[in-house]
């Protein structure tokens, strides 16, 4: 055999495109990851010396066993599926935002200022006033990588990736510095807010919950529904063809950036007034990183990211109960709920691709 004829030579394996497929064959790849992962969870539970259907069931159980319980778990829900609404207005544009982390947190510290600051407003003023500067905050760190990206055509994900830790500094240098509570007996921390700047509490939770039924619908319909959508979605396959079309591209990408951290900045809101009343430097606790996660799991579906961010609630609530009752390390936990998240994502490869073997050929012809 001749080197060129060695050098060329066919791969053992190969992936090759599958054809679309029907949504009953993808609804059924997902179906068979989610057992495979529940299979390998056990095996690594099995390895700990525990009983997979124990912990299994104490999940649940531990998600859903009292009205605190889940209470808590949509408490959770709330800022991460808000948050990957959020991130899923850039990407359906092929923008790769990986700053909802920090346009949460820029979210929170706009809406502190009003908290903090303007305890003497009417209390629907008050918070009327801190989601809109939520808002602004997080929708202004959003346009920041727009602008660098639309004039200087920097690289947005790692624009995006460092805007993170500015963002998470800066709450340090406030808790440290100008809004450093002078009772905190030597400690950085900013003061819980006054009871005036509290989301108020529907069947049990703050009413962020309602809110993030309503950007659910919201961005639904904005996406499918409205010209501001289709542009994004045409921008999204081919600027080329967008401004073939006649679409103004850097103004859509302008646009959609300040509307995703925007999104991203409510939900930090909703993390500083409902559930933490006061920021600090875990405002965040990587629900912007697991937001990416669930809008890619989701298809960038806003339905399916609502349904999606309950279950990854539910886990990481139960997983909670878990390290407690079985004597876990929170690490176990962590690594059970990468398991899972594994066999999910690898799914989604075998939905679009397949392996053929050398010197067979894929199915349509292809070789």
């Amino acid at each position: 055999m001749s080197e060129q004829a060695k050098t060329h030579r066919e791969p053992l394996l190969r992936t090759v495109k599958h054809a679309e497929r029907s949504g009953r064959q993808m609804a059924g790849f997902r179906l068979v990851a989610v057992l495979l992962s529940l299979v390998a969870g056990g095996l690594f539970i099995l390895a700990l010396g525990q009983n997979p259907l124990a912990v299994y069931a104490t999940i649940l159980k531990g998600a859903f066993r009292s009205k605190m319980a889940i209470q808590a778990t949509v408490k959770y829900t709330v800022p991460l599926c808000i948050c990957a609404l959020g991130v899923t207005l850039a990407f359906k544009m092929r923008f790769w935002n990986i700053g909802g982390e920090g346009q949460l947190i820029m979210g929170g510290v706009f809406a502190s200022f009003f908290a903090l600051f303007c305890t003497g407003w009417n209390h629907w003023a008050l918070l009327a006033a801190m989601f809109l500067a939520g808002a602004v905050g997080g929708g202004l760190w959003g346009l920041l990588p727009a602008v660098f990206k639309s004039r200087w055509n920097t690289n947005e994900t790692l624009f995006t990736l460092m805007l993170n830790y500015i963002a998470l500094y800066l709450v340090s240098y406030l808790q440290a510095g100008p809004w450093r509570d002078e009772a905190a007996n030597g400690f950085n921390k900013i003061a819980r807010f006054d009871k005036n700047a509290s989301l108020d509490k529907v069947f049990g939770v703050h009413f962020g919950w309602i809110l993030m039924l309503v950007l659910v619908a919201l961005v639904w319909v904005y996406l499918k529904r409205t010209k501001q959508g289709y542009e994004i979605s045409v921008v999204g396959e081919s600027q080329d063809t967008a401004r073939y079309a006649g679409i103004h591209v850097k103004r859509v990408v302008l646009r959609t950036m300040f509307l995703s951290g925007a999104v991203a900045g409510l939900a930090g809101v909703c993390q500083v007034a409902g559930s933490d009343m006061t920021l600090s430097m875990g405002v965040a606790g990587g629900v912007g990183f697991t937001a990416i996660i669930v809008a890619w799991l989701c298809q960038l579906n806003p339905g399916m990211i609502l349904v999606v961010s309950f279950l990854f609630s539910v886990l990481e609530k139960g997983s909670g109960v878990v390290q407690s009752e079985f004597g876990l390390s929170a690490d176990s936990a962590d690594v059970l709920q990468g398991i899972i998240l594994f066999f999910i994502l690898a799914s989604e490869f075998f939905v679009r691709y397949g392996f053929v073997a050398r010197g067979k050929t894929a199915k349509g012809g292809a070789k």
